[in-house]
């Protein structure tokens, strides 16, 4: 078995000095049957170790629940990254950040009484230790010392950006040797003093995290780590996307300069991310430093390798920078094909009222619950209550994050957290009121993990408050069998305009195996479905215009079902050649 160690200078490999050539690849972000390609495209550009985060909350969506089936199956993740002959860091965190929902923390700790949030809390520990128990039996006989690809194991991540509770990095340390984790343990922490003195422990290897000036900010790194070697656990070599915000580039020729001086001074470096993937479902996350904005369902990161799998320019200039420093195979991957290109009518609606007693089952309030007070951890909730021809508007305290509002199943108004938009106008009539509320992602950095969604605090008319409700979450994870019935006989509508909020159906023959990109020109915001797997979100304020579909999905004939919020003015889906991400910032 082989021996992993922390030297004076180096990290050392059965005694040899070995510089860590890694990239980012999260197994939740890419489907299954691609990871074997992404992983020969890492070794093909020079690197040398695939890290990946662990998403706790991806494992475990319910209390008592743990999964490592699928896209979850990290063991199998694990032995292809050996298979193709490279080492592994695993970060488990338990909080992971990596525009994840709540950073990856599960919704339902989050909603326990008094449980504490990256702290020594019981509640919260005793958690964590039930975690460690499912996902450190697949990461212990993993290990390089036990015959696997697994070098490095992290504890906590960029800790010293939210706390510096020593006695709670000491617990996780405790709690991974306790499960066999016998290789060398590390943390990370952005590239300043304050960050790296909170973020770790004497006991514990420091790394850093920056994506620039790579001498500066290794100068900063060794005050605060003397001895061994140097590293970068995150080269940002790209950044995320923010719905609404403009598409994120970073110049290739100058993140392969800065590259090339870090390994020159020695230091390894995980590339974050080499292929960033998708947020598929409902798992994207949110920013608030003041304004709220949830991640786009693209995960591509500008990184060296696109959200398809496809090599870029960045792929060239960085594999071209590693071949000065180690050995790099001569083959190369082949570049992007042309996808298929067809439009798709839409033509069999159901209007999301209609479809409503199929999604979910409220239950009576006599106060406005949030969404986890009633287990909803992602996805929609709907509220109602009836409302009378004087209540004139809808006002609540807070919405989280966005809501469509239904009178007799008619939309009326639209509230939401990023715009302010608290109140509605109400039409001068009674009825029922529907308010559908969308959770577009919860914050994964920052003071305000952790926080409830739904509405939030209490609801009143122009002339009384609300008190009186059936709240239930929506199942939208996967398409109710009598939701698709009733789209399969409903009148076809051909490329008629669409009304919303409502359901739209459309059928296509394709390339199996091929991955499609889907444009939906035209149509405003909602959520897409292929072949019954749930892709993400789509909404016109961009940046990004396609929604990846990756080729395992695609079979000969096909099916796609769009939930459009508001409205589109056509019924046409298009799917085109390639991604369009965006307009950049540049």
């Amino acid at each position: 078995m082989a021996a992993f160690e922390i030297g004076e200078q180096d990290f050392l490999l059965d005694g040899e000095p070995l510089q860590i050539l890694s990239g980012a690849l999260h197994y939740f972000r890419v489907h299954p049957d691609l990871w074997a390609d992404r992983i020969r495209k890492a070794r093909l550009m020079g690197l040398n170790t695939i890290e990946t985060y662990v998403a706790w909350n991806a494992h475990a969506p319910e209390r008592g629940v743990f999964d490592l089936t699928g896209n979850l199956d990290l063991g199998r993740f694990l032995d292809l990254v050996a298979a193709e002959g490279l080492h592994a860091i695993v970060r488990p965190g338990p909080y992971i950040c990596a525009e994840w929902d709540n950073g990856g923390l599960p919704a339902w700790l989050m909603a326990t009484p008094g449980v504490g949030v990256r702290t020594a809390e019981p509640q919260y520990l005793e958690a964590i230790a039930g975690y460690y128990d499912e996902i450190l039996a697949v990461v212990a006989p993993r290990q390089v010392t036990r015959g696997g690809p697994v070098l490095m194991v992290q504890v906590e991540n960029e800790y010293g950006a939210y706390g510096d509770d020593a006695d709670y990095l000491r617990a996780l340390v405790t709690m991974m040797r306790e499960r066999g984790i016998e290789v060398p343990l590390t943390t990370c922490d952005q590239a300043n003093d304050e960050m790296l003195g909170r973020g770790g422990l004497p006991e514990l290897h420091k790394t850093a995290t920056f994506g620039s000036r790579s001498p500066e900010r290794l100068e900063t790194l060794r005050r605060h780590q003397p001895t061994g070697p140097l590293m970068c656990m995150e080269y940002w070599d790209g950044w995320f996307d923010s719905w609404g915000e403009q598409h994120h580039t970073t110049d290739a020729a100058e993140a392969a300069a800065d590259l090339d001086l870090l390994l020159s001074q020695g230091a390894s470096a995980n590339l974050y991310m080499f292929h960033g993937g998708t947020n598929l479902g409902f798992t994207n996350g949110a920013n608030d430093k003041g304004t709220y904005l949830p991640i786009t369902t693209s995960y591509d990161y500008d990184a060296p390798l696109a959200e398809d799998g496809s090599p870029t320019a960045k792929y060239e200039a960085f594999r071209a920078v590693i071949a000065r420093h180690a050995p790099v195979p001569g083959e190369h991957p082949a570049p992007r094909a042309s996808a298929p290109v067809l439009d798709v009518a839409l033509e069999r609606r159901v209007a999301l009222a209609d479809a409503l007693p199929l999604l979910v089952e409220p239950k009576p309030f006599t106060h406005l619950p949030t969404a986890d007070e009633i287990g909803q951890w992602s996805g929609f909730t709907l509220y109602r209550t009836d409302v009378e021809s004087d209540d004139a508007l809808l006002s609540v305290d807070e919405v989280r994050d966005r809501a469509v509002v239904l009178l007799d199943g008619e939309p009326v108004g639209t509230l939401s957290r990023t715009e302010g938009l608290t109140t509605t106008s109400l039409p001068p009539r009674a009825g029922v009121l529907d308010v559908v509320v969308e959770d577009q992602g919860r914050v994964n950095y920052g003071p305000r993990i952790g926080e409830a969604k739904g509405l939030i605090g209490a609801a009143r008319t122009a002339t009384r408050p609300l008190e009186r409700w059936e709240v239930g979450g929506l199942r939208l994870a996967t398409l109710d069998p009598d939701l698709l019935t009733m789209l399969h006989v409903a009148e076809p509508q051909d490329v008629a305009p669409v009304a919303g909020p409502a359901f739209c159906q459309g059928l296509f023959t394709s390339v199996p195996g091929a991955d499609h990109f889907l444009r939906l020109d035209g149509w405003s915001k909602g959520l897409v479905w292929v072949n019954g797997t749930l892709l993400g979100r789509y909404w016109a304020a961009g940046p990004t215009r396609t929604v990846y579909v990756p080729g395992p999905l695609i079979r000969a004939d096909n099916e796609i079902v769009v939930l459009e919020l508001h409205g589109a003015r056509t019924g046409t889906a298009s799917f085109v050649a390639g991604p369009d991400l965006g307009h950049t910032e540049r």
